[in-house]
C-alpha cells in the first residue's frame, strides 16, 4: 500500500460537523467516491489535497507522509466541476499554469502544452480563450493541464456533473484512455452509480463523516445491507 494514499484515524471538526476517515486507495487504480450530498466527500479530498489541515492523524502519499504539507507539497492534480480556468487567459497560459505559476516555461515545457491539447482532442486552441470554448472543451483543457503536469495522484470532484450525457461519456473514456496510459491514481467524486460501475476499479461510500464501506467496484455495487448506499445504488 506504500504507492497508494493512506488516511489513518484522520480527524477533522469544521463548525458543528466532525469527520473521521481511515482508508486505503491502492495505487495505480481509479477510485469512485460516493455518498449524499453533505456527507464529507469534498472535505476528504481537500484533506489530501491540503486544502484543509486534519486536527489529528496521517495521510500517507506514496508512502510519504503529506499532512502539515502544502498543497504545492503534495504530488497531486486537481480536475474540478468548474474547471478553474481564468477567463482572462488563453488556454496556453491557462495549461502552463499547471507547470509553473510564474510562467517560467522551458521550450520542452512548451512543446508538452501543445502536445496535451492534441492529446485531448485541442489541438491548435492555444490561443482559444475560455468563453469560446464549450463545457466539454472547456473540461478537455483541465485535463491536459492535469498531464503537463505529471503528478502521481489525480482528485477529481464531479468533473462531469455540468455535462449532458454524451459528453460524460466521451471524457469518461477520455479518463480511462490517460490512466491507462500514465498508470496514476485517480479519486473521482460521483453520484452516478453507471460512473462508478463504467470507471471504477474500487469505490467508497461515506456518510455522516465516515467511510463505511471500501470494496472492489463489483463487491461495492452488489451491496445492499447499508440502507444509505442502496437508496444511491438504486436512484
Amino acid at each position: 500500500m506504500a504507492d497508494g494514499i493512506l488516511l489513518e484515524k484522520v480527524e477533522l471538526k469544521l463548525g458543528t460537523k466532525e469527520f473521521r476517515f481511515d482508508c486505503a486507495i491502492p495505487a495505480g487504480t481509479v477510485t469512485a467516491m460516493t455518498g449524499p450530498s453533505g456527507s464529507g466527500k469534498t472535505t476528504l479530498l481537500n484533506l489530501i489535497a491540503g486544502f484543509e489541515t486534519a486536527d489529528s492523524g496521517s495521510i500517507r502519499i506514496a508512502g510519504d507522509d503529506v499532512s502539515r504539507k502544502h498543497p504545492s507539497e503534495r504530488p497531486i492534480s486537481l480536475v474540478f466541476q468548474d474547471n478553474n480556468l481564468f477567463a482572462h487567459l488563453d488556454l496556453f497560459t491557462n495549461i502552463g499554469l499547471g507547470i509553473s505559476p510564474s510562467l517560467k516555461l522551458s521550450p520542452e515545457d512548451r512543446k508538452s502544452i501543445s502536445q496535451a491539447l492534441e492529446r485531448v482532442g485541442l489541438g491548435g486552441f492555444e490561443k482559444r480563450m475560455p468563453g469560446t470554448l464549450s463545457g466539454g472543451e472547456r473540461q478537455r483543457s483541465a485535463f491536459a493541464r492535469a498531464l503537463v503536469r505529471k503528478k502521481p495522484v489525480l482528485l477529481m470532484d464531479e468533473p462531469f456533473a455540468a455535462l449532458d450525457p454524451g459528453l460524460r461519456l466521451s471524457m469518461a473514456n477520455l479518463l480511462l484512455e490517460l490512466h491507462k496510459e500514465t498508470g496514476n491514481t485517480v479519486l473521482i467524486v460521483t453520484h452516478d452509480p453507471d460512473e462508478v460501475s463504467r470507471l471504477a476499479d474500487h469505490a467508497l461510500f461515506i456518510d455522516h463523516g465516515r467511510i463505511l464501506l471500501q470494496a472492489q467496484a463489483g463487491e461495492f455495487l452488489a451491496r445492499r445491507d447499508i440502507p444509505a448506499l442502496t437508496e444511491f445504488l438504486s436512484g
